[in-house]
């Protein structure tokens, strides 16, 4: 077996983890988690959504997020090498993100998102491919000229939750794309936990070999159907090096239904169960590969530690057995 001796990961719980809470997280708690990412060690970290708050209400603070974490004496110095991620799916939310860096305090990368399936691509954006690709061929540009890196996201690779089967090479084609109108990398996401570990690395592999590097990829595991860490580790075994996941795995579509209220969301949950979705947890992904003597680049201690109070904030037990089972002991108790 063969794999990496060492990964980058990013944490996007402040964004798609709390997205798919039924009750609006404080932005005090919010702006805790993401000061404890950043002093773990973390460099890649989701903050927030700038798409419109009346139909995510969970994203109403993303001025306050992001001014509270540029702002905070606790990270004072230790933000230089950090990258600062905000979702922009539409004109709209770029624009925000763009007049946010040129304020000072606006992120430093923001993510765009296109599927291989015509159908979730407009129920994402609501555009279809071919004109969600010409906002992007217009927009990225403008993004980049503002000293923003893109993220171009491609979705459904290993199948659709609304129209089933999709092809894996069409999502090789898209990453192409991106790369091409300047994108700064791509994230591959399985968002509905369709995606099997063989075909994982399958896929993986028919990217390798269409690159030659990875370093410009991101691996994006849901866990819907229990598969996520076997996907990573398949995604391990193709040479991968850079992922992202969630604290207690949470997360999922943006919640329709917030506080009490019902709200757009990106409407109906297309999960047949919405309590059991989320990504890949955060705390047993770099337990489980610092076993396997990878080099995860975070304080694995610290990540524990903020496992446990993220499920605090949230209120349930998550997703997560390494909060609670802790990291396996490297040396004898001594007790007889």
């Amino acid at each position: 077996m063969n794999y990496p001796n060492k990964v980058t990961i990013g944490d996007i719980t402040a964004r798609d983890g709390f997205q798919h809470e039924e009750k609006f997280i404080p932005t005090a708690a919010k702006l805790w988690l993401l000061e404890q990412l950043v002093i773990a060690g973390f460099k890649h970290i989701e903050v927030s959504n700038f798409g419109n708050p009346r139909g995510m209400p969970q994203f109403g603070d993303v001025d306050d997020l992001f001014r509270g974490i540029r702002n905070s004496k606790r990270v004072k110095g230790l933000l230089d090498d950090v990258s600062l991620t905000a979702i922009t799916i539409r004109e709209r939310a770029i624009e925000r993100a763009i007049n946010a860096r040129k304020e000072g305090y606006g992120p430093d990368r923001i993510l765009l998102m296109v599927s291989t399936s015509e159908a979730h691509q407009k129920v994402n954006s609501g555009l279809p491919l071919d004109e969600y690709w010409k906002m992007c061929e217009e927009w990225v540009p403008k993004a980049r000229d503002a000293g923003i890196n893109v993220n171009g996201t491609v979705s459904t690779i290993w199948g659709c939750p609304i129209e089933g089967p999709t092809e894996m090479k069409d999502a090789i084609a898209f990453a192409k794309r991106w790369l091409e109108i300047g994108a700064t990398d791509v994230e591959h996401a399985d968002h509905d936990g369709s995606a099997s570990p063989d075909r994982v690395f399958k896929y993986f592999s028919m990217l390798l070999d269409a690159f030659g590097s990875p370093d410009k990829h991101i691996v994006h595991f849901h866990t819907t159907r229990g598969w996520g860490l076997a996907n990573v580790l398949a995604a391990l075994q193709a040479g991968m090096t850079n992922y992202e996941s969630t604290m207690g795995g949470i997360g999922g579509q943006p919640a329709n239904f917030v506080d009490g209220v019902p709200v757009s969301g990106t409407g109906s949950y297309y999960y047949k169960d919405p309590n059991i979705v989320g990504l890949v947890s955060t705390e047993d992904m770099v337990v489980m590969m610092d076993e396997m003597g990878i080099d995860v680049g975070v304080d694995v201690d610290k990540v524990l530690e903020i496992g446990r109070m993220v499920e605090r904030i949230i209120g349930r037990r998550l997703r997560s057995e390494s909060i609670h089972n802790g990291r396996i002991p490297k040396e004898l108790s001594g007790r007889g």
